[in-house]
C-alpha cells in the first residue's frame, strides 16, 4: 500500500483465522456523516424557530440581557438616521458655501464694472467671500462628526450585532436539544429508548455549555460597548456643538460689523440730490 496514504490499517486476526481491517477512515462517510448531523441539527432549529413564531415553543429568555439587545439596536437605528441627517446637512452646506463664494466673485466683478455701485457691490462681495470662507471649518466639523458616527454604527455597534446573531443561534440550538431531551424523558424507557436520552442528555449538555459561555461574553461586550459608545458620542457631541455655535456667532459679530461700517461710509443713494422719481411725484 502507498505510504502517503491517510488511511490507519489496523489488521486483526479473528477467531476463523481471517484478518479483519479495523480504523479505515473513509472520507465520504466522514463527509456523510457530517452532512447526516448538519441536516438533523438544522431540522431541529427549524422547528423550534417555526415553533416560537407560531406561540408554541418554548423559549429561553434572560430578561437583562434581552432588554440591553433591545436597546442597542433602537440605538443603532436612531444612530444611523441622525448619521444620514448629518451627511446631508454636509453636503448641503458645502453647496451653499459654494455658492456663497461664486456670489461674492459676481460682485466683486461688478463692483469693478460698476464705478457708482463699487462700494456696495464691494460690501457684499466680502460678506459673501467672508460667509463662504468661514463656513469651510463648519463642514469639516460635519465630516468628522459623520466618521466618528459611521465607525461607531458600521463597526463597533456592527461588530457586537454580529455576536448577537451568534448568541440567538446558540439559543435556538440548546433550546431545541433541551426540548427534544423533555420529550424522551416523557417517553417510556426500555433498551431502545434509554440509549436515545443518554445521547440526547449528551447533546443537551454541550449545546447549554455553548448557549451560556454566548450569553455570558455577550453580557460583557454589550457592556463595554456601553462605555465606549457613551465616551464616543459625548465626544463627537461637544466638538460638533463648538463648531455650529463658533460658525454662527463668528457670522452675527462679521454681520453687525459689515452692518456699520456700510451705514458708517455709504451715502445712500437720493442723500444729496432727489431721485428722477423722487422729482416726478414732487412736481404732480
Amino acid at each position: 500500500m502507498n505510504s502517503d496514504s491517510t488511511c490507519c490499517l489496523d489488521p486483526e486476526p479473528n477467531q476463523t483465522g481471517s484478518i479483519v481491517i479495523t480504523g479505515l477512515k473513509n472520507p465520504t462517510i466522514e463527509k456523510l456523516e457530517k452532512m447526516r448531523k448538519w441536516s438533523i441539527n438544522t431540522y431541529k432549529c427549524t422547528k423550534q424557530i417555526v415553533a416560537e413564531r407560531l406561540g408554541r415553543g418554548s423559549r429561553t429568555v434572560d430578561l437583562d440581557l434581552e432588554a440591553g439587545i433591545e436597546i442597542l439596536m433602537d440605538l443603532r437605528s436612531r444612530y444611523e438616521n441622525i448619521t444620514k441627517l448629518a451627511q446631508t446637512l454636509s453636503s448641503q452646506t458645502a453647496q451653499i458655501l459654494q455658492t456663497q463664494k461664486l456670489l461674492g466673485d459676481a460682485f466683486a466683478d461688478l463692483s469693478l464694472k460698476t464705478p457708482q455701485l463699487h462700494e456696495e457691490f464691494g460690501f457684499n462681495a466680502d460678506t459673501q467671500k467672508y460667509l463662504s470662507k468661514n463656513g469651510e471649518p463648519l463642514v469639516e466639523a460635519i465630516n468628522s462628526f459623520t466618521s466618528g458616527m459611521n465607525t461607531l454604527v458600521n463597526k463597533t455597534i456592527e461588530d457586537t450585532v454580529v455576536n448577537i446573531k451568534q448568541y440567538e443561534t446558540a439559543r435556538v440550538e440548546y433550546d431545541a436539544y433541551r426540548i427534544d431531551l423533555e420529550e424522551l424523558n416523557l417517553g417510556p424507557r426500555d433498551t431502545n429508548t434509554i440509549p436515545k436520552i443518554e445521547q440526547a442528555q449528551i447533546l443537551y449538555q454541550q449545546h447549554r455549555q455553548k448557549y451560556e459561555k454566548m450569553r455570558d461574553d455577550l453580557s460583557v461586550k454589550l457592556k463595554l460597548l456601553e462605555e465606549n459608545r457613551v465616551k464616543v458620542i459625548q465626544k463627537q457631541l461637544v466638538l460638533l456643538h463648538s463648531a455650529v455655535a463658533s460658525f454662527y456667532a463668528g457670522n452675527q459679530q462679521k454681520m453687525d460689523q459689515t452692518l456699520r461700517e456700510f451705514h458708517s461710509k455709504l451715502k445712500m443713494p437720493g442723500a444729496e440730490m432727489p431721485s428722477w422719481l423722487e422729482n416726478e411725484q414732487n412736481q404732480s
